[in-house]
C-alpha cells in the first residue's frame, strides 16, 4: 500500500525510516517543502496555502493514507485538511499528555516551534492534560533551521536543555520532527535527569490501525 509522508524538510525522513522499519512491504512516498522553510514561524493561512496542493498531489499518486510529519501543520490546520483530503491523515503533535503522566517533579519542557506553541491545539493539550503541571518552553525557534542546514550548534542546544533541567523538568518533549535528529544530543545533555519523548512510536501505532481499516 502507498503511504504518503509530508514534512517541511528533512525532519520527516526520520518518520519515513521508522515506517520502513516497522511496516515493511508498503511503499512510502515522502514529500518535503524545503523551498518554503521554515514552517514553524508561518501563520495557519500560509501553511494551508502551501500544504493543501502537496497533500492533493500525494492522493493523486495513489497514497491511501498520509502522515503529516509536522507538528506545526498538525496543531494548526489538520482539522481543516481532513475536510479537504479524501484519505485518512495521521498527525504528529507534542506529547503533552504522556509527559504530564510521567513527570514526578510536576515540571515538563516542550521543545517546539513558535507556530506550534501558539496553536489552539497545543494550548488545548496543555489546559486539558497539564493544567496542574508547569510547562517550560525553551527557545527552539532556530533549531529546525540549524538541523535543515546541517549546522547544528550543540552549545546552543545544550544551554537551552540545561536550563530546563536546572528548573526541574524531568520530562522533555521533542515537538518537531527536525528535533528527532538531535535527540541523542538532548539525551546527552540531560544525562539521565529527564526522560526524552518524541512521537514516532505512537504515530506508527496509529498508522497501523488506519492501514488495517483500509484493508
Amino acid at each position: 500500500m502507498k503511504i504518503g509522508v509530508f514534512d517541511s524538510g528533512v525532519g520527516g525522513q526520520s518518520v519515513v525510516n521508522a515506517i520502513d522499519k516497522a511496516l515493511p512491504g508498503n511503499e512510502v512516498i515522502y514529500v518535503q517543502d524545503h523551498e518554503n522553510l521554515p514552517y514553524g514561524t508561518k501563520t495557519p493561512e500560509q501553511l494551508h496555502e502551501l500544504v493543501l496542493p502537496i497533500l492533493t498531489g500525494l492522493v493523486e499518486k495513489g497514497c491511501k493514507v498520509i502522515v503529516i510529519a509536522c507538528n506545526s501543520v498538525t496543531t494548526t490546520i489538520i482539522d481543516k485538511l481532513r475536510q479537504e483530503i479524501a484519505v485518512p491523515l495521521v498527525g504528529m503533535e507534542p506529547m503533552v499528555k504522556p509527559a504530564a503522566e510521567l513527570t514526578k517533579t510536576g515540571k515538563i519542557a516542550v521543545c517546539a516551534t513558535p507556530t506550534t506553541l501558539a496553536s489552539k491545539r497545543y494550548n488545548y493539550l496543555k489546559s486539558t492534560y497539564a493544567k496542574n503541571i508547569e510547562v517550560l518552553e525553551p527557545d527552539c525557534s532556530e533549531w529546525a533551521k540549524l538541523v535543515e542546514s546541517d549546522q547544528i550548534d550543540k552549545e546552543f542546544i545544550h544551554d537551552e536543555i540545561e536550563k530546563v533541567c536546572q528548573l526541574g523538568a524531568d520530562v522533555i518533549v521533542l515537538g518537531c520532527t527536525h528535533f528527532h535528529w538531535i535527540e541523542d544530543i538532548v539525551k546527552d545533555v540531560v544525562s539521565g535527569r529527564s526522560t526524552v519523548l518524541q512521537p514516532e512510536k505512537p504515530v506508527i501505532e496509529q498508522l497501523s490501525k488506519v492501514l488495517k481499516q483500509i484493508v
